[in-house]
């Protein structure tokens, strides 16, 4: 890589993900499950991804508390030091600060990759010449990076950014929240705008400062406690910063308020497939549109369905077109796939009658 800063990679792993409910659930969220088929959890491939790049005591893991043996068993690459633990969710501006200021206690002059640690890439190669490219424009330049994706489809569920010139690296212009699809026609008819990734690099002094200057309450938490990084003092203190943080993202925070963020574009395959709906376009299909597990499952007159089973579980469907048909071994969802944004209803109205065992 051909920064000159030692590079850490910050895996972001808090979240409890209940949009593959039932499959995913609190106790295990999306980023430890292997939704895509392929052996791996969606967090050892991230890890994998970027390993390419960055030695493996380099990377540091956010994560719940709850999570923390998890992610060891998932990278067992990794030792407990390299574990941060949140006491409690606060969106993604704690937890990076978080990580800048343990990093900054270790190694002041490095360069960050911070990335979510669910999403898939199709294409590696291309990524890491994106991210190459990424990493030497943060360490030569006091900037705020974020990679964008190339736009496919007018897509609703992605927040937006808009760069000041067709470039593959330019300025940002202005950061939108997930769009109604009248407006995200539009954003793809003018060809200045791509898809958040939620992937950013910079140096750790250029993410202190910003935050410092755009989220001063929180800086100075953090600033407070510098001297319990990696001491016995840290989880305490970082219970305490977490109870008085506001929840905000990053993006919120100091993406759309700051004058040095820039954009470089990528085309690698990239999603978050953060939905059984897009799990089902990004897997492969039978010659009748379904998604199905090889083995173990007989269909008759069904047509593009996604059907998830455990594993050694024999299932005849019949008759279904348009499904999510997913069973666990507790909790059987059958529901029609234009529905599937009703899954929070259907979580809320077990919680209420059978408490969070389900959930």
């Amino acid at each position: 890589m051909s920064a000159k800063r030692e590079i850490f990679c910050v895996i972001m792993a808090g979240g409890v993900g209940t949009r593959f409910w039932p499959k995913s659930r609190k106790s295990m969220p999306k980023q430890f499950l292997d939704i895509l088929g392929t052996g791996k959890s969606f967090i050892r491939m991230t890890f994998e991804r970027f390993a390419t790049r960055i030695p493996a005591q380099n990377f540091i893991v956010v994560t719940n508390q709850s999570y923390k043996s998890l992610v060891l068993e998932h990278l067992p690459e990794l030792d407990e030091s390299q574990i941060l633990c949140e006491p409690i969710g606060r969106n993604t501006a704690p937890c990076i600060s978080y990580a800048a200021h343990f990093l900054n206690s270790k190694s002041s002059d490095s360069l960050m990759v911070v990335t979510p640690s669910d999403h898939y890439v199709a294409d590696q190669e291309r990524f890491i010449e994106t991210l190459d490219n990424c990493t030497a424009f943060a360490d030569a330049n006091d900037v705020l990076m974020t990679i964008g994706i190339n736009p496919t489809r007018p897509e609703t569920g992605y927040g937006y950014i808009q760069r000041s010139s067709a470039a593959a690296l330019s300025p940002v212009k202005c950061f939108t929240e997930k769009p109604n699809l009248e407006v995200a026609q539009a954003f793809i008819r003018s060809g200045e705008f791509l898809w958040n990734s939620g992937i950013f690099i910079w140096k750790t002094s250029s993410i202190l400062a910003a935050i410092e200057r755009y989220l001063p309450d929180m800086h100075s938490l953090f600033v407070s406690a510098a001297d319990k990084f990696g001491t016995a003092a840290e989880a305490e203190a970082i219970a305490d910063i977490f109870s008085q943080c506001r929840a905000i993202s990053i993006d919120y925070g100091v993406m759309e308020r700051a004058d040095n963020v820039y954009v470089h574009s990528g085309d690698f395959g990239w999603s978050d497939i953060g939905t059984w709906g897009s799990l089902y376009q990004h897997s492969r299909k039978d010659k009748y549109a379904n998604v199905k597990p090889a083995e173990g499952c007989y269909t008759y007159d069904t047509r593009n369905t996604i059907i998830s089973l455990p594993k050694d579980k024999v299932a005849i469907i019949s008759g279904l077109r348009d499904y999510i048909v997913v069973d666990t071994d507790d909790v059987l969802m059958i529901c029609p796939r234009s529905e599937e944004q009703n899954l929070k209803k259907y979580i809320d109205d077990i919680k209420f009658n059978q408490g969070d065992k389900f959930s």
